[in-house]
Formats: structure tokens, sequence, C-alpha cells
């Protein structure tokens, strides 16, 4: 079982949008359980649109997240976690306590470069008390023909934390997905360069 937060320390890092098409990847290969711990809860609002569109669950958190997840460990492989976009929310700090991987997007921008550096400090923190807690930085909304998005790599390997070789691009299909309430891989033809890339990440993740 593989139990997984993504964590941010901004909003508009497109950590939502990730969580919800990554826990449709996992699905296609295993059971999955999806917790929307955001107080924004756009993962609940994405699931009640979807109906039959998702095959896995999408739930509010419980007052004990350590709980809720050891609760679904006996039926479902793996648990995927949509934190808060802070790093000092209390659940964004309870679940580092006890997950297995924390997934962190970064867009290619300074400002969420900055950020990042905050999500480095409270990972090494977390560890002090979940000591196999590993992390993955995964280049979010990348736009390969800007100058910043060329550098990001480079600029990353400044932050003690390991980076996923699948970068995600910026993409209209996964707005539009949302918007029907799909995953791109319901999305046919028009979601399949952003299917190839999500199953090479999730494939990375759970391979860590």
């Amino acid at each position: 079982m593989a139990i997984i937060a993504v964590v941010g320390n901004k909003g508009g890092a497109g950590k939502t949008t990730l969580s919800v098409n990554l826990a449709a990847g996992i699905a296609r290969s295993g059971s999955i359980a999806m917790i929307d711990a955001d107080p924004q809860g756009s993962s609940l609002q994405w699931r009640a649109i979807a109906g039959d569109n998702v095959n896995f669950p999408v739930y509010a958190p419980t007052f004990s997240l350590r709980e809720q997840v050891k609760n679904y460990s006996s039926n479902t492989q793996h648990v995927l976690i949509d934190c808060p976009p802070s790093v000092h929310a209390p659940q964004t700090v309870s679940v580092l306590e006890f997950a297995e991987i924390a997934l962190i997007p970064v867009q290619p921008s300074p400002v969420d470069l900055w950020a990042t550096v905050h999500i480095e400090k409270a990972i090494n923190e977390a560890r002090e008390v979940n000591p196999s807690l590993k992390a993955l930085l995964v280049i979010n909304q990348l736009e390969a023909r800007t100058t910043l998005s060329k550098l990001v790599r480079e600029v990353l390997t400044e932050i003690a934390l390991p980076v996923a070789d699948t970068a995600v691009r910026r993409r209209a299909i996964y707005r539009n997905s949302a918007l029907e309430g799909k995953s791109v891989f319901n999305m046919g033809k028009r979601g399949a360069d952003a299917a190839e890339e999500l199953e090479s990440l999730t494939k990375e993740i759970l391979s860590i």
C-alpha cells in the first residue's frame, strides 16, 4: 500500500488537477481511495460531477486523517491525499507524519520555486517523526519554450529533494477534462499525450 500526500505551499500550482489525474492513473491498475483534505474541496466537487466517469472514491477528511487512512488500508491498495496549499496547515503537518510519499508539484515560476524551499524544510522536520518519508518534486504546467522552463531543473538542483524525470506540461485538456467531470484518461485522442505523461509519472511514483 502506498500512502501518497500531494503537498504544496501556495495556491495555483495545479496541485488538485495533478492529484485527481494521478489517482485516475493509479486506479487503472489498482484500487485507490482519495481524500480531499484541501479546505477548498475542489477534488470533492470534481468527483460530484464525475459520476460513472471515475471508478474510485473521493472522501472528505475526518478528524483524524491517520485513522481514516488506516481504515481504508484493509481493502484499498493506495491512498492519495490532496493536502492544503500550505506546509503549515495542520492537515499537511499531520499527513507528512505518516505518509510514505510526499509529491510536490512545482510550477516553473520564481514564486513557486521560492515556496519549495519551505517545503524542503517541512519534509526534513517530518522525517524526524517519519524517517521513511520519501519526497519527489514534480515539474508541473511546464511550457517547454520558455526560458525559465528550460532552466527549472537546474534551479531545482539547489533543493535537496529528487525531481521526477517526467514533467507535466501545461495543456488545455487538463482544464477541459475537469469541466466535463473526467480525467485525461477519459478524453480519448484529445487526452492521449497528457495520459501518456501521467502514466509515466505514476510509474515513477510507485517505484520510488
